[in-house]
């Protein structure tokens, strides 16, 4: 069902500015908005993308161009220009936006996600309690996986905020961009953005350990050096919280340890094998009744199995051993689709499309 923009005719299309796009987006309760060349104006409503309004022309190259020039700043002109593409945080007065405008080969795309500012704690946003346990930890390496816009950085921002109520630590963020303002209250916390304040993730990381930090939190970890570094923080008495593209925890831990050298991950390993302290894989589902979307996750903390797994490289294991770890506040993602499904929150299709054990869970919906 196609949603309609709150009280915007259709004859005032194209609109002159970005952000009458993103007000509209706003009351509507998008998460992105896109415009692009030969194209309506779209936004995505509860994962799905639409047409803001059906009858629309589509835009055209001059049209998103000079769109782009309303609201671009000139550093990121310049990048655009010399790049082809350009990514920055952009904020109006009714929200902050993860911005991406690319050339492509029509013209100018530009692609605006909302960021959530508002910080929310771990209850309101409904996180087991055992993800607490996680927050108290000293040191060690804490990952958020999942696809974009599965909700990586509203958990972590919700251990963040958790650890800043609790605690009396130096807690620094690496972002691109920064989403979540987070005010200082016990803790001291220092946010730098990349690209703004500094040139890379991994620039920004071993910085960061010159200046006294207890807890970091990383974006994300794109590289061999980012990932590398954040190890050794985790090893050497620092929390480290980073999130990860990965759909569920065999996967995120192949992929930590794959990134290395053959002749290095023997010893990565074994460190990986210490430092973890869990692994929380998010993934967003339509609900059945069309209303929005529901959180779904996979969850994984390290016990005395976990590690003997990692660092005999038999990942594959790790599924039997998250399915008998419950009591450890484990619990693997076919069983929280399940548990959605058997409460009427998800449709059946859903639940088969991403299930990892297709066959057990063709038996369970009776397909």
């Amino acid at each position: 069902m196609i949603a309609k923009a709150p009280d915007i005719p259709v004859k005032s299309h194209p609109l002159g500015h970005v952000d009458e796009y993103l007000e509209i987006g706003q009351k509507a309760g998008a998460s992105d908005v896109h415009l692009a060349v030969n194209a309506q104006p779209i936004w995505r409503l509860h994962g799905a993308l639409e047409p803001i309004w059906p009858d629309a022309p589509p835009l055209t190259g001059e049209q998103t161009a000079a769109l782009a020039e309303s609201f671009v700043p000139d550093v990121y002109k310049t990048e655009l220009n010399t790049r082809g593409d350009s990514d920055f945080a952009y904020a109006n007065e009714f929200a902050r936006y993860r911005t991406s405008v690319v050339r492509q080969r029509l013209g100018i795309e530009i692609v605006f996600r909302v960021i959530n500012t508002n910080v929310r704690t771990m209850d309101e946003l409904g996180l087991p309690e055992h993800l607490k346990l996680l927050t108290r930890y000293q040191n060690g390496l804490i990952l958020a996986t999942g696809s974009v816009g599965t909700g990586k950085s509203t958990t972590l921002a919700a251990m963040i905020q958790q650890i800043n109520m609790e605690r009396r630590d130096h807690i620094i963020t690496l972002e691109d961009p920064i989403e979540y303002i987070i005010a200082s209250k016990n803790c001291h916390v220092s946010q730098r953005e990349v690209f703004t304040h500094t040139e890379s993730f991994a620039t920004a990381l071993r910085a960061s350990l010159r200046e006294d930090p207890d807890v970091i939190m990383i974006g994300e970890m794109r590289d061999l050096e980012t990932i590398s570094l954040a190890i050794t923080a985790s090893e050497t008495g620092h929390l480290v919280l980073a999130t990860l593209h990965t759909s569920n925890a065999s996967r995120t831990l192949d992929r930590l340890l794959d990134v290395f050298p053959a002749d290095q991950q023997e010893q990565v390993r074994v460190m990986v094998a210490e430092s973890l302290r869990g692994v929380i894989s998010h993934q967003l589902i339509p609900k059945k009744d069309g209303t929005g979307r529901v959180l779904a996750l996979e969850i994984l903390t390290n016990t005395p199995a976990v590690a003997n797994v990692i660092r005999e490289a038999k990942t594959y294991m790790l599924p039997g051993i998250i399915q008998t770890g419950k009591k450890q506040g484990m619990r693997l993602m076919d069983d929280t689709l399940i548990d959605l499904y058997d409460r009427g929150l998800i449709s059946a299709d859903e639940t088969y499309a991403r299930a990892d054990q297709k066959q057990m869970m063709r038996k369970h919906l009776k397909m």
